[in-house]
């Protein structure tokens, strides 16, 4: 009887054993072995833990987890009869948890974004009577597809078949909320946030009263905003210098500086509240609280496939005309260089292509239309309209035209965030008055370019083509990042800096809001650029 009791003995020893043994192989695959406890005598206390387990008869057991390897609390990996047992295991526990190996990184940690929930009046209640937007026309229509218009039932051939639509270039506050919408770091709980997204729909908004009303008017909408934020706690934490907003009309608009009615635009910039928060609009000033980003185009890709395919598309086309032109003259604007430049297109007809806007049913408001121009050009030209910026540039760069700008503020102060600071991988730069006084030919300035020049240049305007668009509110590019997510990125970082700026008992206004900051937006631009002279 007594053989047969240590027999059994012997046999749960045994299993015991083999028990402890799979535990401590199974520990040490999901240990790393360079955050294990420190050792004693040149052997890790695990080893001593492993030891006493096996003097013990009784059981060990693993508390089981859901996922190996992988946990959101330290794990009750050993329990045993001595007290020993239990607190060195749990030591093991406490130090491994600790690690980053226990750690399950989060992917949104810095990046969390809260949207404030502004009263209507500031945004969806601004679509209702959408036939007021614009006074020059109905912007209904444009409002569809979650702000990016029509889709274009017949590409002739000239578009892809997918995911271009008429999108209106005042709708950029609409689209961008729409993304914002499909953000993967949003959060309902303020106190992740990193930044917080105002969604005021400022551009629309003003747009309906900048003809025939006074500024008091013009103004209401700005200081209602900007009241109702500083209330909130969330701004109280950096009195707005981690908020932002986005301005589907040009900065100018937003800067009045006076009381006087003839005055243009609002206030919106000027208010003190204001001057703490990012405005990014598809035009910006010499503020240093305002970015430029892209104009919305006609391209609105849902998959990463197709924006490759046009790149593609448009990378091997085969061009027709050296330069272009797609626009009207400014005859009252006397510093205007247009009709200069239309003169010189005509006059060239076997290497440039004109694409006359003044005349009846507007071919530069159809996508179609301007992508045939640009597509068979290998230069297009893009003087300053009734502001610096134009649309106008975008579509080129669609098109894989290489932009040709007169003005160093129609690009290379502007989108500091897009374009590349060596200005001349992507395009052309020719001052203004040396057109203005007859002094250059465009024809002969373009045709000194080499084929490896030019192929050099449109590849890096092709390059850009993912950065510059904004995807169609409804899906999300995986491989791309395009403008929408290369402004929120750009957002964060410049939060994190005040961030730190306060961390380490600076003064986070410096430079946060300061005027005339043309060159500090330029800083560490590749070589001289053309912005030298206007300092």
């Amino acid at each position: 009887m007594e053989k047969l009791i240590t027999g059994r003995q012997s046999h749960i020893q045994l299993w015991s054993v083999v028990l402890v043994s799979f535990v401590f192989c199974l520990v040490l695959l999901c240990l790393d072995y360079s955050v294990l406890p420190s050792t004693k005598n040149g052997v890790s206390s695990l080893v001593y833990i492993f030891s006493d387990a096996l003097n013990t008869t009784k059981t060990t057991q693993l508390v089981a987890m859901d996922k190996p390897c992988e946990t959101t609390a330290p794990p009750a990996m050993f329990t045993g009869n001595k007290d020993k047992i239990q607190v060195e295991v749990q030591d093991v526990a406490d130090q491994q948890y600790s690690s980053s190996d226990w750690k399950r990184e989060d992917p949104c940690s810095g990046k969390y974004i809260y949207v404030h929930h502004l009263p209507s009046r500031f945004n969806t209640e601004v679509l209702k009577d959408c036939r007021t937007l614009v006074k020059w026309f109905d912007m209904c229509p444009s409002l569809m597809n979650s702000g990016i218009g029509p889709k274009v039932e017949n590409p002739q051939g000239v578009l892809s078949d997918r995911s271009w639509f008429e999108t209106n270039q005042f709708l950029l506050e609409v689209i961008f909320h729409q993304r914002m919408k499909q953000y993967k770091c949003l959060t309902n709980d303020s106190s992740l946030a990193s930044a917080f997204f105002v969604p005021y729909y400022a551009g629309l908004d003003v747009g309906r009263y900048l003809w025939g009303y006074n500024t008091s008017v013009r103004d209401s909408s700005a200081y209602d905003v900007v009241n109702w934020l500083g209330k909130k706690a969330e701004w109280k934490r950096m009195w707005g210098r981690d908020h932002f907003f986005v301005a589907g009309r040009i900065a100018w608009d937003f800067r009045r500086q006076t009381g006087n009615q003839s005055d243009w635009g609002n206030r919106l910039m000027s208010l003190p509240e204001s001057m703490n928060m990012t405005m990014l609009s598809i035009e910006s000033s010499s503020w240093s609280n305002e970015f430029a980003i892209p104009y919305p185009t006609y391209f609105h890709p849902s998959s990463d496939s197709e924006v490759i395919s046009w790149q593609k598309r448009v990378r091997s086309r085969k061009r027709r005309y050296l330069f272009s032109f797609a626009g009207a003259p400014r005859p009252t604007m006397n510093d205007s260089i247009r009709g200069e430049i239309i003169n010189q297109c005509l006059a060239s007809k076997k290497t440039c292509n004109f694409l006359d806007c003044r005349f009846g049913g507007n071919k530069c408001d159809t996508p179609v239309e301007v992508i045939k121009v640009f597509r068979d050009s290998i230069f297009c030209l893009q003087p300053p309209g009734d502001s610096y910026t134009r649309r106008s540039t975008f579509d080129s760069i669609m098109a894989g035209c290489i932009p040709v700008f007169f003005h160093p503020y129609s690009a290379y102060a502007q989108y500091v965030w897009y374009f590349p600071k060596n200005y001349t991988k992507y395009s052309v730069y020719i001052p203004a008055n040396n057109i203005k006084d007859g002094r250059v030919s465009i024809n002969e300035v373009l045709s000194r370019f080499s084929k490896g020049q030019v192929s050099a240049m449109r590849k890096g305007v092709v390059k850009l083509i993912p950065m510059v668009i904004y995807a169609d509110p409804r899906s999300r590019l995986e491989r791309f990042e395009d403008a929408f997510d290369i402004a929120v990125k750009r957002v964060l970082e410049r939060v994190e800096k005040v961030r730190k700026d306060v961390k380490e008992g600076k003064d986070p206004s410096v430079d946060f809001a300061v005027e005339n900051h043309w060159k500090l937006k330029l800083s560490g631009i590749v070589g001289d650029h053309p912005l030298d002279q206007f300092f």
